[in-house]
């Protein structure tokens, strides 16, 4: 991985870290779908001017269906969760539970393998949990129910990741940027019929309409643009080492901007994570610098 790749990799997860930040800031006003339906139109439009701009044909019609289960899983759904999660849940948390994505991942594919996972990926998954309960089951928030319920919104969201990482390998074969355009456009017919149920609560400020244009534009349509070139230029394999990255930029946003108070549990909790998602991933800091390129 050369210095260019390496710093598009650092800030991509400095991008996507921050996307819990700007939830923080947006969620309570306008709720959930409002918010998340916002996000992925913006996300859309950019997607739109950007493939219109280089002459990408997404074939909507064509892969529909395609498109809609991708996006149900792999955008309305976690967006959502998220979204309602942040109402309640600090961003340092939110981006430590987002990054056991490939822990969901690997056990739903030994469920719909039927294979027992190896070693590495069992003490992963192990360890994964154990960060989670260090999260999740700190005393602070055991006796709030209000907070367990954003937490488990959260998980579910990080869970439903993992299901899109599997029906990634068995849907059609589609150009990533056509899967992220079509799919944010079918988001945003997905979550349209919940904004009669979820409506506004109060009328946003400056702060909150910046906090949404950012999360839609720069942490959603653009940051795919990141993403897919880091694929491109590195892989996926090592294009995926931004997971280990975002927590470490959701806690620094998080306490930098929202004074999120960085506690023992949520240190030690996202080390457990980080560790797991390692090991089931198979990622190797020794293999990743052996790559590199001079």
């Amino acid at each position: 991985m050369d210095f260019a790749s390496f710093g598009r990799l650092v800030c991509l997860a400095a991008i996507w870290g921050s996307s819990f930040m700007f939830m923080r800031y947006a969620a309570l006003p306008l709720g959930p779908a409002f918010l998340i339906e916002a996000r992925v139109l913006l996300a859309a439009l950019v997607l739109a001017i950007l493939a219109l701009y280089l002459k990408k044909q997404m074939q909507f019609r064509q892969h529909a269906k395609h498109y809609f289960i991708l996006g149900f899983f792999n955008s309305a759904l976690p967006f959502l969760l998220f979204a309602y999660a942040a109402q309640t849940v600090n961003a340092s948390l939110l981006s430590v539970l987002n990054s056991t994505a490939p822990l969901w991942a690997a056990i739903i594919t030994a469920i719909w393998t039927r294979t027992m996972p190896t070693i590495n990926v069992q003490i992963g998954l192990f360890s994964g949990l154990v960060g989670v309960v260090f999260l999740a089951g700190w005393h602070q928030l055991t006796v709030n129910v209000e907070q367990a319920i954003a937490i488990l919104a959260a998980t579910i969201a990080a869970c439903s990741y993992g299901i899109a990482t599997n029906y990634a390998k068995y849907a059609p074969k589609i150009e990533s940027y056509n899967n992220a355009h079509g799919s944010m456009w079918a988001s945003v017919v997905l979550i349209l019929p919940l904004l009669p149920f979820m409506p506004i609560r109060d009328y946003p400020n400056e702060q909150v309409i910046g906090a949404v244009l950012v999360l839609g534009v720069v942490c959603t349509g653009l940051a795919y643009l990141f993403y897919f070139r880091l694929v491109s230029d590195v892989g996926p394999s090592s294009a995926l080492t931004v997971t280990f990255l975002i927590p470490v930029f959701g806690i620094l946003w998080g306490h930098t901007f929202l004074n999120e108070e960085i506690g023992t549990n949520t240190i030690v909790g996202a080390v457990f994570v980080i560790f797991g998602t390692m090991l089931v991933t198979g990622f190797s800091i020794k293999q990743l610098w052996q790559k590199r390129v001079l």
